[in-house]
């Protein structure tokens, strides 16, 4: 015997799973350069990324110097999108936003 339930239909299963999904985050990532200097680079932190604190700041700076980059900011792609504009209009070597 089978069930002709709208809620075990393979449609209404996939609707399901879609709405479960969640937005994917991006990662804001600022490349290393010579041209920025660190202050430079923790100003515009702690400008533009929420919450963003100048220690925190200065060790990001340190890392990117380092380890020729580092990841700034991780959220939603709207938001990644806009400090990833704003990072970069203030002279800042952006990578390409990415999923994270």
């Amino acid at each position: 015997m089978t069930s002709s339930s709208p809620s075990s239909s393979p449609t209404a299963v996939q609707e399901r799973q879609r709405v479960r999904q969640s937005y994917p985050n991006f990662k804001v990532v600022v490349l290393n350069d010579d041209v920025n200097t660190f202050q430079q680079v923790v100003d515009c932190l702690v400008r533009y990324i929420p919450g963003m604190q100048a220690d925190q700041a200065w060790e990001l700076a340190h890392q990117i110097d380092s380890e020729g980059a580092a990841v700034v900011w991780c959220g939603p792609q709207e938001q990644a999108e806009l400090y990833h504009q704003q990072l970069g209009a203030e002279g800042l070597t952006m990578a390409p936003l990415e999923p994270a």
